[in-house]
C-alpha cells in the first residue's frame, strides 16, 4: 500500500462491512440498518488490518489531459460520498421542525394506505403534503414535527420543502423553523 496524506484516509467503524470490486468499479457498505453501494471513478486501497480506505487519483481507464485536471476534485467528492454513506448506514437520521405562530400546526393523516401531512399555516386554505414511503414523519405535539429516514440528502430535502410552505419572517419570527435555528428579529418602523 502506498503512503497517502491523512485527508485521503477514511477509517471504517467496527460494525460496518466493506466489499470492494475493482473490476466492476463499485464499493458496497453493509451496516446495522441497511446497505448502500457507490460507483467509483478512481481506484481505492482497502486495508482490512487497519480497517481503512485510501482514495487515490488513479483513474480506472485512460483519460484525456482535460479530464485529468479534475481528478483531484473527483477524489475529494469520493471521500465526501463515502463518509456520508458510512454515516447513513450506521445511524437513523432525523430532522426536527418547530411551528411558531398562533394556529400553526401539523397533523399526520392516513388515507388509502398513503400518509398525508395536513398543515395549518395561517392561510385561507389547508395544505396537504404526501409523505414518501421511505420516510417516517410523526408529531409528538402538533407544533413539533420529526422527519426520520435513511438518506441524509432526502431527509433534509423533505424538511426544506415543508419549511418552504411558511418560511420564518424576520419581524415577529413566525413560521416553520429547524430545531436549532435562531431568527434575527428586525426592528419595525417607528412612528
Amino acid at each position: 500500500m502506498k503512503k497517502f496524506s491523512k485527508k485521503y484516509l477514511i477509517k471504517i467503524p467496527e460494525d460496518i462491512s466493506v466489499f470492494y470490486c475493482c473490476k466492476k468499479k463499485i464499493i458496497s457498505f453493509k451496516g446495522i440498518y441497511h446497505h448502500k453501494s457507490l460507483k467509483l471513478k478512481t481506484k481505492l486501497y482497502v486495508s482490512t488490518l487497519k480497517k481503512s480506505i485510501q482514495v487515490t487519483k488513479i483513474p480506472f481507464s485512460k483519460m484525456s489531459n482535460n479530464k485529468k485536471k479534475i481528478l483531484k476534485s473527483i477524489q475529494g467528492t469520493t471521500i465526501a460520498l463515502i463518509k456520508q454513506i458510512i454515516l447513513e448506514i450506521s445511524v437513523v437520521l432525523c430532522r426536527k421542525l418547530k411551528f411558531i405562530g398562533v394556529g400553526y400546526k401539523a397533523f399526520p393523516i392516513e388515507v388509502y394506505n398513503n400518509q398525508l401531512l395536513h398543515l395549518r399555516l395561517g392561510y385561507s386554505h389547508q395544505i396537504y403534503y404526501k409523505i414518501p414511503k421511505n420516510l417516517t414523519i410523526f408529531c409528538i405535539k402538533s407544533t413539533n414535527l420529526f422527519i426520520f429516514g435513511n438518506s441524509y440528502q432526502f431527509v433534509h430535502q423533505i424538511a426544506a420543502i415543508i419549511r418552504s410552505y411558511k418560511v420564518p419572517e424576520p419581524y415577529k419570527g413566525k413560521g416553520i423553523l429547524y430545531d436549532n435555528e435562531k431568527i434575527a428579529i428586525k426592528e419595525g418602523k417607528k412612528v
